[in-house]
C-alpha cells in the first residue's frame, strides 16, 4: 500500500491492533464508525483506529476531526478486513474505539505517546 499523509510506522500501527485485540478480551472495545463518533463526542474514547481503505472517505473524514477537537489519540490503519479481523468480527470495519484497556494500562500509555508525535 502506498504510503498516505495519515501514515503511521508500520510496527506502531501493529502495536495499536495488538492493544485492540488483547483489549477487547480484559476490557472494552466498540466496533463501526457510529460508535466511534458517539463515545468520542462523550469524551469515553481512549484510542480510535480508522481504516485508510473506507469507500466512501466521507463515512469516516469526521473521526480525526473530532478526536483532535476532543484530544483522543487516533490511528489510520491500512485495512479494514484486518481491523475487523483483530476486533473479532468476521468482516471488515471502518472503525474501532477503545473504551476500557483492561489490563493493558501501560502498553495504551506508550501508544497514545507515540501516536501524539504523528498528529
Amino acid at each position: 500500500m502506498a504510503e498516505t499523509k495519515n501514515a503511521i510506522p508500520k510496527e506502531l500501527a501493529e502495536r495499536a491492533l495488538h492493544l485492540m485485540e488483547k483489549s477487547r478480551k480484559s476490557g472494552k472495545v466498540k466496533i463501526g464508525t457510529n460508535e466511534c463518533t458517539k463515545h468520542i463526542e462523550r469524551g469515553t474514547a481512549k484510542l480510535v483506529l480508522i481504516a485508510e481503505d473506507v469507500n466512501p472517505k466521507e463515512v469516516v473524514m469526521h473521526l480525526p476531526l473530532l478526536c483532535k477537537e476532543k484530544k483522543i489519540s487516533y490511528a489510520f490503519i491500512p485495512s479494514k478486513k484486518e481491523l475487523g479481523e483483530r476486533v473479532g468480527i468476521g468482516v471488515g470495519a471502518s472503525a474501532v474505539v477503545l473504551l476500557d484497556e483492561g489490563d493493558q494500562k501501560k502498553e495504551l500509555e506508550e501508544i497514545v505517546k507515540r501516536l501524539r508525535e504523528f498528529q
